[in-house]
């Protein structure tokens, strides 16, 4: 009987040796768990966000579109990213504010006194600023100058984002540790692919944002590019990449949308989800 259980003993301990000659031959070991999603968002340092227009994702390609598929492969890619409607301008103001406000159109001046992405980070503490190209001065509250256009430019037509929050892309800092918390990039009619091609707003986005976007990975902050709307058909699929510090590099098909954007950011601050974006969850599965 007592050999019996030797002899069962050492059988076990057999096997259990062999099979973990099997796993290190394999490149696994016992004590390796599986990679595991984040549970929470980072809480970036920086988040800039730059917003295109007008096409599809299905036309940000390694074509068309070299320096856009270059972020693509060092961050995480969404492949089924949507914008909320058509034409531009109640994308921007969704993706501010979690809603359109009741915007179907373009017309401008539009003035909201609801809650906004940047009047929450003022209250908790935090910084926003949005940075708009081409237009004339700081604080500028006008429809239009030269490539300029207001309905780029969502935070000016919400009462509670201080003028000063308000400014001119060529104030962006070359120190990026100056940013504030929360940056909006809005490139001209012409450098957001508006007015003109793919190539020109790949360029724009090479020279002007990937230094930012290299310094991201290192300094824990995240760079977000997509578009406020695709060429204007029924699906409205657009292209949507995050790059930065603790991203895990890869395609990702869930689902999102602008309200989605808008929550991931805010949950990164622990901010309440405002309008649209409290019916959905912030992004979560892109974090190491």
């Amino acid at each position: 009987m007592i050999l019996a259980r030797m002899l069962g003993m050492s059988l076990r301990r057999t096997g259990i040796a062999l099979a973990s000659l099997v796993l290190l031959a394999s490149g696994v070991t016992a004590a390796s768990p599986p990679a595991q999603a984040a549970a929470t968002v980072p809480a970036f340092d920086h988040i800039v966000l730059v917003m295109f227009e007008n096409k599809a994702a299905s036309q940000i390609t390694a074509s068309s579109a070299s320096y856009f598929a270059s972020l693509a492969a060092q961050g995480a890619t969404f492949t089924q990213s949507y914008a909320i409607t058509h034409p531009s301008q109640p994308n921007y103001i969704a993706l501010f504010s979690g809603s359109t406000q009741g915007v179907t159109n373009d017309d401008c001046p539009k003035t909201f006194t609801t809650g906004n992405l940047g009047a929450q980070l003022i209250a908790a503490g935090r910084t926003f600023k949005g940075y708009s190209e081409a237009m004339p001065s700081d604080g500028y509250t006008g429809c239009s100058s030269g490539t300029y256009r207001r309905k780029h430019n969502s935070w000016v037509d919400f009462s509670t984002v201080p003028a000063a929050g308000n400014v001119r892309y060529s104030t962006f800092p070359a120190d990026y540790s100056q940013l504030p918390t929360v940056s909006f990039v809005s490139p001209d009619m012409c450098n957001d692919m508006h007015d003109c091609s793919i190539a020109t707003g790949n360029t724009w986005l090479k020279n002007n944002l990937d230094g930012y976007a290299q310094w991201a990975k290192t300094h824990n902050s995240l760079l977000i590019v997509t578009f406020d709307e695709d060429n204007y058909l029924a699906l409205n699929r657009i292209h949507t990449t995050f790059v930065g510090a603790n991203v895990k590099v890869g395609s990702y098909s869930t689902k999102i949308n602008h309200y989605t954007v808008l929550r991931t950011i805010e949950a990164a601050y622990g901010l309440p989800a405002l309008g649209g974006a409290a019916g959905v969850s912030p992004i979560t599965d892109v974090w190491q």
